[in-house]
């Protein structure tokens, strides 16, 4: 049985790289951060009493701003495969936090290279990387395109990103990079664009939400299905040898077309709720993001599936599910065409969580 260590298991990430693990036979480890109050929705649904005969997911304490907690803990779990995606993640808090940020985001990662290496133990490496590296960058990006990242998030990962490469090349660490660009679902967080706008759209409906508050809606991304991609993670560990993949659908779309993604599939016109707010804008924006992830389908044997509208449907149902409405169907149909699992049930916090 091989053993794997997830960073960030709590996350959208996390939860669905956690399902795939266990679905292959894996026993899986988890850092959480220790809090008054627990946050493990994305993953209640697959815990099991580490009491229990068969149990085989396992959650440990500790913070990424704690070497010798990680030294400890990877010396003696002695994992098989690492896969590190816990950081502070939202950009435009980035710019808030950037101290905070720098410390999680980038000097987390090298925490966790430099605990493999001092612990001497042979592991596979998987490092979250991002689309953000590329920022103001021309398009389409591959793994060849030079960073230029534009936010403390953003640089914050391009650190995380070269500290990866270094421990491959200089201490012979079976390393990778997995640059991911946008992908969602319903375990998205709730201050996600993306998210923020299906989770509206199901308030509204429901009478709750008049509403929606946005920044830029001309941004341009590329944006996929989050269970697709941490496949490819998966993937590249699997690999004879370690490298960089940029992993994404080829397609770009703005945040104003999902909008009407979104809001025509309930027949809604989007225009007669949404309001733009400037506190919700970039100091420096991103403008358009587009991958070129011709190595990935290549050499990993990988294509996403979920398309761009599908994407929507299915958020959009699961929020509407969430709220105890009847959801419009799409989103349950796409997944049975592409042979993918039931819906989720979005994470609803009724307090509405942190509007950012």
């Amino acid at each position: 049985m091989k053993t794997a260590l997830i960073t960030g298991i709590t996350g959208q990430d996390g939860s669905y790289l956690a399902e795939l693990l266990l679905s292959k036979g894996y026993e899986v480890h988890g850092l959480i951060r220790r809090a008054s109050t627990f946050n493990t929705d994305r993953i209640d649904h697959i815990y099991q009493d580490p009491h229990e005969l068969g149990a085989r997911m396992f959650l440990h304490y500790g913070d990424l701003a704690n070497s010798e907690q990680l030294v400890n803990l990877i010396y003696n779990l002695k994992p098989d495969e690492i896969y590190h995606l816990g950081a502070q993640s939202h950009v435009r808090v980035s710019f808030d936090t950037p101290e905070y940020t720098g410390d999680v985001t980038a000097l987390g990662t090298t925490r966790i290279l430099e605990a493999v290496r001092r612990s001497g133990i042979k592991t596979k490496f998987y490092q979250a990387s991002s689309s953000e590296m590329f920022g103001a960058a021309p398009r389409p990006q591959s793994e060849n395109t030079p960073f230029r990242p534009r936010s403390p998030y953003a640089a914050a990962k391009v650190y995380a990103y070269w500290m990866t490469v270094n421990y491959r090349e200089g201490y012979n660490l079976f390393a990778c990079n997995g640059i991911l660009f946008n992908h969602e679902s319903p375990r998205r967080g709730q201050t996600f664009v993306t998210r923020k706008i299906t989770r509206a759209l199901a308030n509204i409906l429901a009478g709750k939400q008049k509403k929606l508050y946005l920044g830029n809606l001309e941004a341009k991304r590329d944006w996929g299905y989050a269970p697709e991609y941490v496949e490819t993670m998966w993937l590249m560990l699997q690999q004879d040898e370690p490298d960089d993949y940029v992993v994404g659908t080829g397609e770009a779309h703005s945040v104003k077309e999902f909008l009407d993604e979104a809001f025509s599939y309930a027949d809604l016109d989007w225009q007669e709720y949404v309001e733009i707010d400037p506190r919700y804008f970039r100091p420096t924006e991103v403008e358009f993001l587009l991958a070129d992830a011709s190595k990935a389908r290549e050499r990993l044997g990988w294509a996403p599936r979920v398309t761009f509208k599908e994407l929507a449907r299915i958020m959009v149902d699961a929020d509407m599910e969430g709220l105890g409405l009847e959801p419009l169907g799409e989103g349950k149909a796409v997944l049975a065409r592409h042979g993918l699992n039931t819906i989720d049930r979005a994470l609803v916090n009724p307090n509405g969580g942190i509007d950012r």
